[in-house]
Parts: structure tokens; C-alpha cells; sequence
């Protein structure tokens, strides 16, 4: 499963579930000289970057217009990954692109924040170089991935219903401001990595551990061995049935002897 427990809650699982969450990480690379020209530009503010995942291709024009204007209120240099006609809004601090290298914007020292719709990758990409999120869920896992991160103190959402300039800035301050979102994500980062194989290794070798032992039985639960009425518990079902119709027919059968032995009391009597 791709699934680190430095992001999900603990919870139990059989010994045949391997977790290999953050299998894509690896180090941040050398950026294009023209984003680094842009990136040292920030100085000591450094920078944010913005990505709302491959299936949004552009947001509506007023809510582009919305995230524009707040963007060109920062000290921070932006780099916005967006597809849609340009907003009027656009501050000279932002840049927007077609395509960027996000792991590699993630890994660079200037960076301050990172502006996602909360995908899975990016999420692992984020933990694993320690950078704080502002989410803005939209589609399929994005809110509950990132309540996850706010359960964690790394993060602040962004309903994209409630979405405007001044509350999504409000949103980016908090979380560039307030040290502990850095800090809390930095801790995360350290136990994400502190592991003795990498996922993908660890995914590999699994692999190939089942394809030795065909199929490693040994490690499924019994269940897969049990008929399925007794995996539905259908039998207990009947069982419980039949005993309490049972118990219920005695005590009726009980009650109308008594109610017939006082009838014909009442009977004799007169």
C-alpha cells in the first residue's frame, strides 16, 4: 500500500500488507537556469509554489483572478503552474509556467510554502523535503489527504467554495508566520526518511519474496480457508436466530399455559 505512517493514522493490518509510501521521493536536482534566475531573485523571502495536479487543467477565471491578486500582495516570489488565460490580477512577483520540476522545486533551499490540491504524490514530495502545505481540495482522496496533514499541524485548507483573496491570503500568512508548520513538517520529514530501506526497495523486495515462496501463504490469514457463510458469520446469524425464536415460543408456550390453567380455574369456580 502506498502508505507511510508518518502521514496515516496507525491502524492494524494482517502481516501480508506491505506499506511503500513515498516510493517516488528522491533528491531535489539542479533547477533550469531560468528558474533559478527567478528563485535567487526572492532574496531572503524566498519562494512559493503552486500546483493544482495534471486533471485541473485551469481554475475558473474569477477564482484565478481571486488567487492572483493575493499572490501579488506577498514579499515572496511565486511560481504557478496554470494553464488558463492569464489574470489581470498578476503581480510581478509571479511566475506563471506550463510544466515545472516540482520535486525539485520542493528540495530547494529558498522554498517557503507549497500551494496543492493535496494529490498523494505531492503530499510525500512535501513530507520528504520538509515543506509546510496550503491545501485546496477539489476532486476524489484531496480533502481527506490533506485533514490528515492538518491533523498533523502542517497544513491549512482552502475550501475551494470559499475561496477568495482574502481568506486564502490569510491562509498562506498563517502558515508562512507561524513557525510550527515548518517545524511540525520538518519532524515528519526526518521520521519519513529515517527508515532502513527505501519504499521502492522495500516494495522490490517484497515482490520478489513473493514470487519465491509462491505466493507466501504462510503470511495470508486464515479467513481466505473459511466457507463463506461462516466468513459472513451466517451461521452464527442462524444460530442467534434460532435460539432466541426458540426462547420466545417457551416463554408464549409458557404464558398460554398459564392463561388456560387460569380459565379453566375461573370456569370450575362458577
Amino acid at each position: 500500500m502506498r502508505v507511510d505512517f508518518v502521514f496515516e493514522f496507525p491502524r492494524p493490518t494482517m502481516p501480508n500488507v506491505v506499506y511503500m509510501g513515498g516510493f517516488q521521493r528522491k533528491p531535489a536536482k539542479p533547477l533550469p537556469y531560468h528558474l533559478e534566475e527567478f528563485v535567487q531573485s526572492s532574496g531572503e523571502h524566498g519562494f512559493i509554489i503552486m500546483s493544482l495536479g495534471t486533471l485541473i487543467a485551469d481554475l475558473p477565471a474569477d477564482l484565478s483572478e481571486e488567487i492572483a491578486a493575493a499572490f501579488a500582495e506577498l514579499p515572496q516570489k511565486v511560481i504557478w503552474r496554470h494553464k488558463g488565460s492569464r489574470p489581470s490580477t498578476l503581480g510581478n512577483n509571479t511566475l506563471l509556467v506550463d510544466w515545472m520540476p516540482q520535486n525539485d522545486l520542493l528540495g530547494h533551499p529558498k522554498i517557503r510554502l507549497f500551494v496543492t490540491h493535496g494529490g498523494t504524490n505531492g503530499i510525500y514530495e512535501a513530507i520528504y523535503h520538509g515543506v509546510p502545505v496550503v491545501g485546496i481540495p477539489i476532486i476524489f482522496d484531496q480533502a481527506d489527504n490533506l485533514s490528515r496533514l492538518r491533523a498533523k499541524g502542517v497544513a491549512r485548507t482552502v475550501e475551494i467554495s470559499d475561496l477568495d483573496r482574502i481568506n486564502f491570503q490569510e491562509a498562506i500568512q498563517d502558515v508562512l508566520n507561524e513557525p510550527s508548520y515548518r517545524m511540525n513538517m520538518q519532524r515528519l520529514s526526518r521520521l519519513h526518511r529515517d527508515q532502513p530501506m527505501r519504499p521502492l526497495d522495500t516494495a522490490l523486495f517484497w515482490i520478489e519474496f513473493v514470487m519465491r515462496h509462491k505466493g507466501a501463504a504462510h503470511l495470508r490469514t486464515e479467513s481466505y480457508k473459511l466457507p463463506w457463510y461462516s466468513y459472513h458469520s451466517v451461521d452464527v446469524i442462524v444460530f442467534l436466530l434460532t435460539a432466541a425464536g426458540l426462547l420466545l415460543f417457551l416463554v408464549f408456550g409458557f404464558l398460554w399455559f398459564c392463561f388456560r390453567m387460569c380459565f379453566k380455574r375461573k370456569q370450575k369456580n362458577d
